[in-house]
């Protein structure tokens, strides 16, 4: 499978919600052609490099982006909000000579999906309240005339070890790197382990 690929300061889980703001060219010519296809594009956390200018040389591990929505409020200021697909690997990437990145993707086997542990309840009860939280805040702004976008696109899994465990990975205030990690794995069940040791040497969970 060969993709264009968006080297950015963040990490894209499968399911996650990216809403972007495009505006160089490389881009904005990559997001017609997704639309006109159909077809995602590839999400990349930069290991060194920029998110503007030059390439950026990124991680071998990323996560495909399928356009849901867009907008252009302001020429040439292009909205769009896009949704996690499967991650990938990348065998060999190629750069254009305006600057876009292509590479050829190997896609990783979704994670097993299962119920959730009783020792991971937790994690589903916190991902809850925080859902709650996030519906009341944009009622909240929607009463003002204000708009929010709701960073969980739904239905909301909160009995699905994968999708409670990418959520959290989204909202945790931790290094890239270490989101870049746990995307990576490929146990549901290991990732919550880790998030719920996290969040209990935090004092977030008894």
């Amino acid at each position: 499978m060969r993709i264009a690929l968006f080297a950015l300061n963040t990490v894209l889980f499968p399911g996650g919600v990216l809403p972007l703001r495009i505006f160089e060219a490389r881009y904005m010519d990559m997001v017609r052609d997704c639309m006109r296809t159909e077809a995602p594009f590839g999400v990349c956390l930069i290991k060194q490099g920029a998110e503007v200018g030059r390439a950026a040389a990124t991680e071998g591990i990323g996560c495909l982006a399928h356009i849901g929505g867009w907008d252009m409020q302001q020429l040439g200021l292009l909205n769009i909000r896009c949704l996690g697909g499967d991650r990938f690997r990348v065998i060999e990437r190629t750069v254009e000579a305006n600057g876009l990145i292509r590479a050829e993707v190997d896609l990783i086997d979704p994670d097993q999906d299962s119920a959730m542990a009783d020792a991971h309840r937790p994690c589903s009860d916190l991902l809850r309240r925080v859902i709650d939280d996030v519906k009341a805040q944009s009622q909240r702004a929607a009463d003002n005339d204000e708009d929010v976008k709701v960073p969980f696109e739904p239905p909301y899994r909160l009995d699905s070890s994968v999708w409670v465990g990418n959520r959290l990975c989204e909202v945790l205030p931790v290094p890239l790197k270490a989101k870049q990690k746990l995307m990576e794995l490929d146990d549901a069940y290991t990732r919550l382990e880790i998030i719920t040791q996290y969040l209990k040497q935090h004092a977030v969970l008894k």
